[in-house]
């Protein structure tokens, strides 16, 4: 594990990061990924189709009644819902069960165990099964984290130009984790070292967390923003899934590209430093000591 000391410009902006993106997300978030790509062509009748893999992870974003989920492998998955998909709710810390819930219950953020069915086309949804708590977790959070793939550029640039009180948090300290050059594959030694920064951050009570993601010179920047977002929606995924962090724990993560490197761009080993992604431990200080 790293501890990575401050420059000003880095803690300014973690503060900045801080603050939840503007243009929040109402009761449903209307999350489009472009990369999800509709047909047009209708899923056919159940009878048709062939049992296909069961599928878990989290929703990340949604374009129409297709949604993609994230497993923790960082892999994503698309997948048709339809009229015949059967969506549950049950158990979890608020007890109770719900059945014949709506699509609209499919919020980004919520961890769903998904039974498929195989067509010509790609997967369909069988059954959708979350838990009570996880959707009242989803429910809490999505106002306050943008999953609009399509926006996320403008988003990022806008937080850059943000003004904010750093004084609002004490920064305990950082761990950066790493990556090969074009990849966001979490290495094996990524993995422990998230796990263990979150069982450290989870004995300090009122600890939040902040994943920020940045890439090396190498390449444009629209290549360098897209792999910067999926490197920290990596970490934010293995985090919530494996290692069992709260949701309603974590600030608002974004991708910051090039910016803010640890390290000289122009060296290979300068921009092996600078390939990560940063996982901030946050106190605010109005509750820090108490």
């Amino acid at each position: 594990m790293r501890v990575v000391s401050y420059k000003p410009g880095a803690l300014i902006l973690l503060a900045l990061l801080a603050v939840p993106l503007s243009g929040s997300l109402s009761a449903q978030p209307a999350a489009t990924d472009p990369n999800i790509v509709v047909t047009g062509e209708r899923p056919p009748e159940p009878s048709q189709m062939t049992p296909g893999p069961e599928i878990k992870g989290i929703i990340t974003a949604r374009n129409g009644e297709k949604i993609k989920i994230a497993a923790a492998d960082g892999t994503s998955t698309v997948v048709d819902v339809i009229p015949a998909t059967r969506i549950k709710a049950g158990g979890g810390l608020f007890g109770g069960g719900r059945s014949n819930l709506t699509s609209a219950a499919l919020l980004n953020g919520l961890p769903v165990t998904v039974k498929t069915w195989q067509w010509s086309c790609g997967l369909v949804a069988n059954q959708i099964n979350f838990k009570n708590n996880d959707s009242r977790t989803a429910m809490m959070i999505h106002n306050g984290t943008n999953q609009r793939f399509e926006e996320q550029i403008a988003a990022t640039e806008a937080l850059r130009g943000r003004m904010a009180d750093i004084d609002k948090y004490n920064i305990r300290n950082t761990t950066n984790v790493y990556f090969d050059t074009g990849k966001a594959v979490l290495s094996a030694n990524a993995k422990a070292e998230l796990c263990a920064t979150a069982t450290a951050a989870e004995a300090t009570e009122n600890a939040l967390m902040l994943v920020v993601g940045y890439t090396d010179s190498t390449g444009s920047d629209e290549i360098n923003q897209p792999l910067s977002e999926r490197r920290a929606s990596n970490v934010i995924n293995y985090l919530q899934q494996v290692c069992h962090w709260k949701p309603y724990r974590m600030l608002t993560p974004t991708g910051m590209a090039t910016a803010d490197p640890l390290a000289d761009n122009s060296l290979p080993e300068g921009r092996a430093q600078n390939r990560r992604v940063s996982v901030n431990i946050l106190v605010s200080k109005s509750v820090d000591g108490l």
